[in-house]
C-alpha cells in the first residue's frame, strides 16, 4: 500500500524536511507542523524541519519556520503539500534525495517520487490525521490541535462538499486529545476593527454580473485607505458567499510589485499583479482559474491576472458559466430557493 510506502521512507531517511505552498493557509500551516511534530515525536533521533515564507498572523499558533542551510537538502527526505510545483514555497526541494507528495487538490500534477493524492478529502490535515492513524503513531495535544485547525479552516468549519462520517470521526479522535477549541476558534474569528470597517465597504461596494457573479476589487489605494494587508482584504472573500443568486464570488487584490531595474520587457514581468480568489456553491471555477495561471478546488481557487482586460475577461468566463449552470439546474435552484 502506498501509506506505507510513505511510512517505510520516513523510516529509511535520517533527515526529513516538509516544504508548504506560497501564500500558506491554515491547512497548509496546520498540516506541515502536524506532521513535523508527529515524527519527531515517534522518530525523536530524527532530523525534521519545516521550510517556507512568513506565517499568517492567524496561524502564528500553529505555525513552524526552521532555518535549513542548502547542504542539508543532500541526503534529506522531502515532503510537500502542493498540487502543483511552481506552487512549491522554496524551490530547493527539487534538491533532496527523494521527493513525497501528499496533497488533496483536484487539478494536481505529479512531481514527487511518490504522489499520495485523495482530492475527495476537504482537507490536506485531514490526509495526515489519517495516515498517522494507519501508522499507529502517538500523538499529543499540539500535533492535534495543529491538525484540527487545519481541518476546521479548509472544510469552512464543515460546512463545505467533501465532509462525510470519516472527517467527522477524525476530528473527534483528536478532540480528545484536549484541543482547547475555544481559545482556537477565537483566535480564528478575532479581527482588527479596520478589517470590519473594510468588510463593511464589501457590502456596500460589491458589484454583480448581468448572471449574478458577485465580485470585489481591492486596488492599491482602497487598501492603504483602510490601513489592511494584501492578504486580509483577500480573506474576506467569503463575505459574499450568501447572496441569493450569486452562485460564484470573486475577489481581486492588487499586489503591485516592486519594479525589477533588470526587466525591460513589461511583458514578462508587469508591475501591477492582480490576484484573484474565486468561490462557488455547486458551480465548478477551477477550469476557469487554470486558463489564468491558477486552479485549486473545483469551487475554490485562485488565479493570476496583469490586466483589466484580463479581469474583465475572466468575470466574461464565470458569467457565462454561471448562467449556464442557472439554465440547466432552474428546477433544482427553484426547489432550493437560491
Amino acid at each position: 500500500m502506498i501509506e506505507f510506502e510513505i511510512l517505510e521512507k520516513i523510516k529509511q531517511y535520517n533527515r526529513i524536511i516538509i516544504h508548504r505552498h506560497i501564500r500558506p493557509d491554515g491547512d497548509c500551516i496546520g498540516s506541515q507542523s502536524g506532521l513535523k511534530l508527529a515524527i519527531k515525536l515517534n522518530y525523536p533521533e530524527k532530523e525534521v524541519y519545516a521550510v517556507g515564507d512568513i506565517i499568517p498572523e492567524y496561524c502564528t499558533p500553529y505555525g513552524i519556520l526552521d532555518n535549513v542551510e542548502d547542504d542539508m537538502y543532500k541526503d534529506a527526505l522531502v515532503i510537500v503539500d502542493t498540487a502543483t510545483d511552481s506552487r512549491i514555497c522554496d524551490q530547493r526541494y527539487k534538491t533532496g534525495a527523494y521527493i513525497i507528495k501528499i496533497d488533496h487538490h483536484d487539478d494536481s500534477s505529479e512531481y514527487g517520487n511518490i504522489n499520495y493524492v485523495l482530492p475527495e478529502i476537504p482537507a490536506c490535515a485531514a490526509i495526515i490525521t489519517k495516515l498517522l492513524n494507519m501508522w499507529n503513531f502517538e500523538i499529543n495535544d499540539k500535533i492535534a490541535s495543529s491538525l484540527f485547525f487545519g481541518i476546521v479552516t479548509d472544510t469552512g468549519r464543515f460546512r463545505y462538499r467533501g465532509i462525510n462520517e470519516e472527517i467527522f470521526i477524525q476530528a473527534g479522535k483528536l478532540l480528545s486529545h484536549g484541543i482547547d477549541t475555544e481559545s482556537l476558534y477565537t483566535n480564528l474569528y478575532l479581527k482588527e476593527d479596520l478589517i470590519y470597517k473594510l468588510q463593511g465597504y464589501v457590502y456596500l461596494n460589491f458589484k454583480r454580473t448581468e448572471n449574478g457573479v458577485a465580485y470585489i476589487h481591492f486596488t492599491e489605494k482602497l487598501i492603504k485607505k483602510f490601513n489592511v494587508t494584501k492578504e486580509d482584504a483577500a480573506n474576506l472573500v467569503n463575505c459574499l458567499d450568501s447572496i441569493k443568486g450569486s452562485l460564484i464570488w470573486v475577489v481581486f487584490v492588487d499586489q503591485m510589485l516592486e519594479p525589477d531595474p533588470n526587466c525591460t520587457n513589461k511583458l514578462e514581468r508587469p508591475e501591477n499583479e492582480i490576484r484573484v480568489r474565486l468561490r462557488s456553491r455547486f458551480v465548478e471555477v477551477n477550469d476557469v482559474a487554470k486558463n489564468y495561471r491558477g486552479g485549486g478546488h473545483l469551487t475554490a481557487a485562485g488565479a493570476t491576472i496583469y490586466s483589466t482586460k484580463e479581469k474583465n475577461k475572466l468575470l466574461k468566463e464565470l458569467d457565462e458559466k454561471l448562467k449556464n449552470y442557472k439554465e440547466t439546474e432552474k428546477l433544482c435552484l427553484e426547489a432550493l430557493k437560491i
